[in-house]
């Protein structure tokens, strides 16, 4: 079950990030679950973050749960949007006014909000 667990593992982001709020790093898994764990140090957090996902996916392989959708995969980079038409057509003015195609521009725009 070990190397069923460890090539489950691999298929989930774990992220350690420093939080200002908290002084300290938080690691989570993301789609997963919610939680995760934290402490003042980057490795041993990811090396408890990694033990706590591999937990969890133990429990849910003896438990039989459906897994949701992997997060550690390649992105194709393309996804559809839907908004309202006053929206689509602000932006599509907003990216004329930069000379710029509209892809370019809500590409830029999802950049800087999740930067």
């Amino acid at each position: 079950m070990k190397k069923q667990i460890k090539e489950k593992s691999a298929q989930y982001l774990k992220i350690v990030k420093w939080s200002d709020e908290d002084k300290c790093y938080v690691g989570t898994c993301p789609g997963l679950f919610f939680g995760g764990c934290h402490g003042q140090d980057e490795v041993a957090v990811y090396k408890e973050l990694c033990e706590i996902v591999d937990e969890v996916i133990e429990n849910m392989i003896k438990g039989k749960e459906k897994f949701p959708e992997p997060t550690a995969k390649e992105y194709s980079g393309k996804f559809l949007v839907r908004v309202k038409p006053e929206i689509h057509q602000r932006a599509v003015l907003a990216a004329a006014e930069r000379h710029q195609s509209l892809n370019a521009f809500v590409g830029e725009a999802l950049a800087e909000a999740v930067s």
